[in-house]
């Protein structure tokens, strides 16, 4: 099969376009040939590695994508050869004590596509037959490859971990991100009141287009905190997005009493700071999570799928540019979701 993959750690460079061997199903398991596949960051920080990170080499990145199922491996029942289907990328065991009780986001043994295991930059690709979902008849496979993870994780944090309510008002730091643009709609369709704070007015633009009701341009708004407190009448936000990390201040400034900081990722590294005044002054919950369930996958794809929910596409690329997709991400010029067209 045709794929993109790396043999070390590094820039863009490192990744390789060619032929390896065709994966095959084991028990439990399905071949999908792949039609498309999406970006994420977790795509670059496999390609740059980390201490502790163990691969097998040649390593193929990509969490996201979705295809037709080409061969099903043996006790496979729910699928069929030649139905369309997305991917869930959030792999869990299904034997341990939080798979059982219908948690596989906190698997004992959790993989993630793309990550510890061979992911979607390729024509075929291995997955558990529990982690397919069929696309309804017409739906564009990159449209639903594009959905999966970002969609999946938003309503994760937003909906089951940060509790969001009907006519709470949520800030977003960032605004044309996969995960902040699904933010913002699950948050909309919630009926929350939304705040977002993006670098440009392309950027602020893509958030306006997608329901924000207010926004902030950190370019020209350095101390955007002080704004969301102003625009709040002095209360400060109910909740706020913050997958950045390095915003951390700003963020707990922003929030109002009892207010949840939400976290499921750090783009501007691990390391944040904490001011631990504002988190017992003002009854602060700081809630992180990964991924979704099973069947929070099955509930924010059903909302995709029905188009009250959508995710906002940026550029497409052949699988052979892959490492120009990577570039434009970690250039952070994208606007919205950059995808792959694997044919």
């Amino acid at each position: 099969m045709k794929a993109v993959y790396f043999f070390s750690h590094g820039g863009p460079e490192v990744l390789q376009y060619g032929e390896l061997p065709d994966p095959q199903p084991g028990p439990g398991e399905v071949l999908v040939r792949l039609r498309a596949a999406a970006l994420n960051g977790v795509d670059i920080w496999v390609r740059k590695g980390w201490p502790g990170l163990e691969l097998e080499h040649p390593h193929i990145p990509g969490a996201d994508g979705a295809g037709e199922v080409t061969a099903l491996g043996s006790g496979v029942s729910s699928l069929s050869v030649g139905e369309r289907v997305v991917i869930n990328s959030n792999l869990g065991c299904g034997d341990c004590e939080y798979c059982q009780a219908g948690m596989d986001n906190r698997c004992l043994k959790w993989d993630l596509l793309g990550e510890t295991r061979n992911g979607t930059y390729a024509q075929y690709v291995v997955v558990p037959e529990r982690n397919l979902l069929p696309i309804p008849e017409g739906f564009e496979e990159r449209t639903a490859a594009a959905a999966a993870l970002v969609f999946h994780t938003a309503w994760h944090s937003l909906i089951t971990r940060g509790g969001l309510r009907a006519g709470e008002s949520v800030l977003i730091v960032g605004a044309s991100g996969g995960v902040n643009t699904a933010s913002l709609q699950i948050a909309k369709l919630a009926g929350a009141t939304v705040y977002v704070v993006g670098s440009n007015a392309e950027k602020l633009a893509l958030a306006e287009s997608l329901g924000a009701d207010v926004l902030i341009d950190r370019s020209q708004e350095e101390n955007w905190s002080r704004v969301v407190y102003r625009l709040t009448a002095r209360r400060g936000v109910d909740v706020v997005v913050d997958n950045v990390g390095a915003t951390f201040p700003l963020s707990l400034r922003a929030a109002a009493k009892g207010g949840r900081i939400l976290t499921v990722g750090n783009t501007a590294g691990p390391k944040v700071e904490i001011d631990n005044r504002y988190i017992f002054g003002k009854h602060l919950s700081l809630i992180g999570s990964t991924m979704g369930t099973l069947e929070e996958f099955k509930t924010v794809m059903g909302l995709v799928f029905a188009g009250r929910l959508r995710p906002a596409l940026d550029r497409s690329y052949p699988l052979n540019e892959a490492h120009a997709a990577q570039e434009r991400m970690e250039q952070g010029r994208q606007l919205g979701k950059i995808t792959l067209d694997i044919g």
